[in-house]
């Protein structure tokens, strides 16, 4: 819980004061998360690049104009909705998406190579198979599994009911499941 209140403290100093310092320290929390977020759903590091920056400019402008001085609930709660606003944005403007490629692997240790090639394989395996599910179903399991998000989080990035989240969660991973057997066979 207390980073919880870290994180309140640090959203009220940054809507204040435009403390950079105080959104520093936020973007230091959240930027691996946005970027894996961000990059699993378009599997090109450039692009995923772009689109983290953009969602944490979009959030500093959030958090930072006058028009916008209500409390915030849950800071990731606003940085997935954003981040999510910026997904759709993207994939309105682009129709066509490069797959990831063994090129984005950053193998600085030989002796690993194998071992992180196989598992950017399994990777790879899976998104593959997520990407045929309905988008909603995608980013449930992506927010509860990847970015490890409780069911209340994510009830509040999607604005849902948290029993629609745990109904839509239960029917997204049946569906995972069958698709994962169906590929094997």
């Amino acid at each position: 819980m207390k980073a919880h209140y870290r994180e309140k403290l640090l959203v009220h100093k940054v809507q204040d004061g435009k403390d950079s310092t105080a959104f520093g320290e936020l973007y230091d929390l959240y930027i691996e998360k946005i970027y894996r977020f961000v990059f699993i759903k378009v599997s090109n590091k450039e692009e995923a690049e772009d689109i983290t920056s953009d969602v944490f400019l979009k959030t500093w402008n959030y958090l930072t104009s006058d028009t916008h001085k209500d409390v915030i609930r849950s800071f990731s709660g606003l940085i997935y909705r954003i981040a999510r606003n910026a997904l759709v944005d993207f994939f309105r403007h682009k129709s066509t998406r490069q797959e990831c490629t063994l090129d984005t692997l950053e193998i600085e240790d030989t002796n690993n190579a194998f071992e992180k090639i196989e598992v950017h394989h399994e990777a790879e395996y899976v998104i593959r198979v997520l990407k045929k599910m309905k988008r909603e179903y995608q980013e449930i399991i992506l927010l509860r599994y990847v970015e490890e998000l409780s069911i209340a989080e994510i009830s509040d990035i999607l604005n849902k009911k948290k029993t629609n989240v745990r109904v839509t969660l239960h029917r997204a991973l049946v569906i995972l499941k069958s698709l994962l057997q169906d590929h094997q066979h």
